[in-house]
């Protein structure tokens, strides 16, 4: 099925169902994959036609109008069959987010334009953080050529890009104010690396693009949606997001303690058990990694419905605050979770658990990186000034 054949989504139901049947396929490869570094591009472009990103899209768009819960729940279910193509999804479902909650004048002309090409199934990728310099500085320029303009630039972090058909940057204008902008994948001038080298999430696609006086045309040029120091609900759900990657992993890892419990692992020599799953202690270690990724489930899908109570709110200021603080919390106790149950995997099986053809450890290194987007301490220690002293959530970006 190409792009262009897909027929616009009707319903959530009909979108999940269609996830729902990729999904056994990309667990199935899921730990080879990243044992031999084979980026999932055909996941990645089957989740894109089966409608994946159209789920929020509203329905006088031809898209099913979905819930941030419906999207969270489908993300859940994709994370837990492989870590990296959720995560690789971030950034379009970012853009859509900004799409949707933009008020600007040019608004509904950027809906109409781009919602369309979500529901033809493309594929939208990131490229705005750099390297070196204060964190979050941009040292990448935009330059005006009269007619048009050309980037030029070095990014990092491009989560996605090399999926992607559209990519997003952003850059500097002559007078040093920032400016974002959507290219082509195939634009000249546009380079995109595979030089991600983290010890987790290998496959996310996070590596360097390059801007070598890339033309940027006029009508390429987004119009600034968020003044510095103001929070949209776009950033809890960014957030949420990554909550939800940890999440999934948490489900993954007990997957996978059931199955090497079952099919690899032999009782230790004193044990009482003469198999593994009759030993107490595995029964405790796969029970306890099922709670945490229960757990772990609740408290996202519980921060999702806070953010559809904040659109149902119409995105008012306090129920906005609402929202970031039910998910800056999720996300520390999803973190937590994912990291001890990834941990505890290893505690099914003796010596064999870490053999590296069965890749257990990618677990724990993907929530570790995950994790290490955003220290949780600092998410637990705002949201403790915030109950102490009603000291307001940062508006780094990460709340």
């Amino acid at each position: 099925m190409t792009a262009h054949e897909l027929q616009p989504a009707t319903s959530v139901q009909a979108i999940s169902a269609r996830v729902d049947r990729l999904l056994p396929d990309i667990a199935a490869g899921a730990a080879n994959r990243e044992r031999e570094r084979q980026l999932p591009y055909e996941a990645i472009r089957q989740l894109a036609e089966a409608g994946v990103y159209t789920l929020r899209i509203p329905t006088r768009y031809g898209g099913p109008g979905g819930r941030v819960r419906d999207v969270i729940a489908l993300l859940l279910r994709i994370a837990a069959a492989d870590s990296n193509v959720a995560q690789a999804l971030r950034p379009g479902f970012a853009f859509l987010e900004g799409l949707l909650a933009a008020r600007h004048d040019q608004a509904e002309a950027e809906r109409a334009l781009w919602f369309p090409r979500y529901l033809a199934g493309a594929v939208l990728g990131n490229a705005g953080w750099e390297l070196g310099g204060a964190n979050g500085a941009i040292a990448a320029r935009l330059v005006d050529h009269g007619d048009h303009y050309r980037a030029q630039g070095s990014k990092f972090y491009s989560t996605g890009a090399l999926f992607a058909d559209w990519i997003s940057a952003v850059a500097l204008d002559e007078n040093d104010q920032p400016v974002s902008f959507v290219l082509p994948r195939d634009r000249p001038g546009l380079e995109l690396l595979d030089d991600f080298d983290a010890m987790g999430q290998r496959l996310t696609a996070s590596g360097t693009t390059r801007l070598n006086e890339v033309r940027v045309e006029r009508d390429e040029i987004r119009p600034r949606t968020v003044e510095e120091g103001t929070r949209t609900i776009v950033t809890p759900f960014l957030q949420l997001f990554l909550g939800t990657v940890l999440a999934g992993i948490a489900r993954n890892a007990q997957v996978d303690a059931e199955r090497f419990a079952r099919e690899h692992a032999r009782p230790i020599k004193h044990s009482s058990a003469s198999r593994s799953v009759d030993d107490p202690y595995v029964e405790w270690a796969v029970g306890d990694i099922a709670a945490r990724a229960f757990a772990a489930e609740a408290v996202v899908l519980h921060a999702a419905d806070s953010i559809d109570a904040s659109w149902t709110a119409e995105l008012g200021a306090e129920s906005v605050e609402q929202a970031a603080l039910g998910v800056a919390q999720a996300q520390y106790l999803a973190a937590e979770l994912a990291l001890r149950a990834a941990e505890t995997l290893f505690d099914v099986g003796g010596a064999s658990t870490t053999g590296r053809s069965h890749n257990l450890d990618r677990h724990w290194r993907n929530a570790r990186t995950v994790a290490n987007h955003n220290p949780r301490h600092w998410k637990a220690a705002a949201v403790g000034a915030w109950r102490l002293k009603g000291t307001p959530l940062p508006t780094s970006g990460l709340f």
